[in-house]
């Protein structure tokens, strides 16, 4: 073979002509991709994994990627083990790159220590609104096309719907964790944000206080003030036309909800935010969901001193509690949980089977995606 190269010495020449032309084509095929990318950007603007949240903001990923070690020493010993428990759990969080934006939303997890425990700020919708209204809910929303990340989302919302200063205004809040996202009603993949909220100095209430802030002047007489000793928490002011509450809750209490009666939380009366019995603190019910292709879905219903924790923002912080605390809740968190009478392998088998519907969801959302940018189409 090297004897034939030598005798034909134009085959150099040749063979050189043919590595350019194919350098030309990846070359050509190259800025072809780069183009497409382009044309496709507004879409992949919240192209990052939710793995590793990254604010491109000014200021703003310094101020919530870390806690620095003066916040986490000025804490109590068991909050400090469940903010650590936060910050190092391992969890299987999917990469969302390839998720259309308009199926992306984000909610802030704002949690603060309180007279030694965990609490986490809560809004009430507006009764205006045409989704959810009057129903209790943490800050957040649906992304938008400018947003740099779903951390930015979480905070924006939060921002815009209860007053909470962006970074770099306020260097009391810290980045902690997110979570892999829960399916919503409406079919939105939903990221929760965690994040501490630190306070410039140390907390000398000995007793739990609850933040209230009403959107109205004419609070019900059963609507306790605003106690709150923390100026970013007593800042807060709900905006008019998507909150008409803003409140909180020791996030213990959603995994054991007679904590609420030892601790001496004010709770609402029996009523329309609680419509059940006078001394229940916790409703469940099973349904069937059509949204959720036919999955049986326990509504837990947990009762606070504003409109019931319930659906999906129960859920969210279900889990945020389960994973702070490292134990489970003293009741069934799936219909086939071993206290509602099936086996623990049962249990297992419906957690995984709502996770195998958020992997569904989002799979079907990919190859909707993909036939969208193929065409040429905005999502």
């Amino acid at each position: 073979m090297s004897g034939s190269l030598y005798s034909h010495p134009t085959m150099y020449s040749s063979l050189f002509e043919v590595n350019t032309l194919s350098l030309s084509l990846g070359l050509t095929a190259v800025l072809v991709a780069v183009a497409l990318c382009l044309k496709v950007t507004p879409a992949y603007v919240m192209a990052l994994s939710s793995t590793t949240p990254k604010l491109t903001q000014p200021g703003s990923e310094k101020c919530l990627r870390d806690i620095p070690n003066h916040v986490l020493k000025r804490l109590t010993p068991n909050t400090r083990a469940c903010v650590e428990r936060l910050r190092t759990c391992q969890l299987d969080r999917p990469d969302l790159s390839r998720q259309p934006t308009s199926k992306l939303a984000a909610v802030l997890v704002l949690l603060y220590e309180q007279a030694g425990e965990l609490r986490v700020l809560l809004t009430t919708r507006s009764k205006s609104l045409r989704a959810h209204p009057g129903q209790t809910a943490l800050p957040g929303g649906k992304a938008d096309e400018g947003d740099e990340s779903l951390v930015w989302t979480a905070l924006r919302e939060a921002n815009e719907e209860v007053g909470l200063p962006l970074p770099p205004t306020s260097s009391n809040i810290h980045f902690i964790t997110t979570l892999p996202p829960f399916l919503s009603a409406s079919q939105l993949l939903v990221t929760p944000v965690v994040v501490l909220l630190s306070s410039p100095l140390p907390l000398v209430s000995s007793s739990p206080s609850s933040l209230t802030l009403d959107s109205t002047s004419n609070a019900s007489s059963n609507t306790p003030p605003n106690t709150s000793s923390h100026p970013v928490l007593s800042s807060l002011t709900p905006s008019l036309t998507e909150v008409d509450r803003i409140f909180d809750h020791p996030l213990e209490a959603m995994l054991d909800p007679r904590l609420v009666l030892s601790k001496g939380e004010p709770l609402v009366d029996v009523g329309e935010d609680w419509p059940y019995g006078a001394g229940d603190v916790y409703n469940p019910s099973d349904v069937r969901l059509d949204a959720f292709d036919g999955l049986i879905y326990r509504m837990h219903r947990f009762r606070t001193c504003a409109s019931p924790i319930k659906g999906l923002t129960a859920d969210i912080l279900i889990t945020v509690a389960e994973l702070a605390y490292g134990h489970k809740p003293i009741y069934g968190r799936y219909p086939s949980d071993p206290s509602s009478g099936s086996s623990p392998e049962d249990a297992d088998l419906e957690g995984g089977t709502y996770q195998a519907l958020v992997r569904r969801r989002m799979e079907e959302n990919e190859r909707a995606f993909a036939v969208a940018v193929e065409k040429g189409e905005q999502t």
